[in-house]
């Protein structure tokens, strides 16, 4: 029987909608409490077929093993505006009971040699499906804005040299990376201050409306 790509990726085309809403709703709910939002927005894809390829034969995966061994095929992304708002939005996952935490990798504290950082969380989620519940894994990577900026420049460079860095770039790309969770730091240090601003000048667009 012929593989459908298609017919093989629809299930994890309703996870990413189905969690990138719930996660979204986390956001709703505190903007009408007024309060500070750990969550500043969601996004979420599901791979291309062919860099599902390409990892199939990197990782040397079987396509029959695509849905156990594979655990970005539906990736969600959470961006946030300061490093504490990252382990908060962990602890929001966790305490759920619509999906459950396989793995986690915590690159924020221990960020990669590039200067990678990232909170990375494989989760199992049942998904309602006509024919019963299908258990689909998923990656939901949590971040601020900050360090989003610094990995889609250096995931775009990354197909350019497919890993292969010249020396100089490198290091340019790891101070880069040195400075932009300064900017987090520096973010977080006056955070109380930001928050507060934030949640006045919400309070007035909220009155304006009315």
């Amino acid at each position: 029987m012929e593989f459908v790509w298609e017919e093989f990726l629809n299930p994890y085309e309703q996870a990413v909608a189905e969690l990138k809403l719930k996660l979204r709703q986390f956001r709703t709910q505190y903007r009408q409490e007024l309060v500070h939002s750990p969550i500043e927005f969601v996004t979420g894809r599901v791979k291309p077929v062919p860099s599902i390829k390409e990892k199939m034969i990197r990782r040397h995966i079987a396509r029959e093993d695509l849905s156990q061994e594979m655990e970005d095929i539906a990736g969600v992304r959470v961006m946030c505006q300061f490093v504490e708002d990252i382990y908060e939005v962990v602890a929001m996952i966790k305490k759920r009971t619509d999906m459950q935490v396989l793995e986690e990798r915590d690159y924020v504290s221990n960020q990669k040699a590039s200067g990678y950082r990232s909170y990375h969380i494989v989760i199992s989620y049942p998904l309602q499906r006509l024919d019963g519940v299908k258990e689909i894994k998923a990656e939901i990577q949590i971040r601020t804005l900050a360090m989003n900026f610094w990995a889609t420049i250096e995931h775009s460079l990354n197909y350019k040299y497919q890993g292969e860095f010249p020396q100089n770039l490198a290091a340019r790309l790891t101070t880069a990376a040195e400075a932009a969770f300064l900017l987090d730091q520096e973010m977080s240090a006056i955070r109380g201050e930001i928050k507060e601003a934030q949640a006045l000048f919400q309070q007035k667009s909220i009155k304006e409306i009315e």
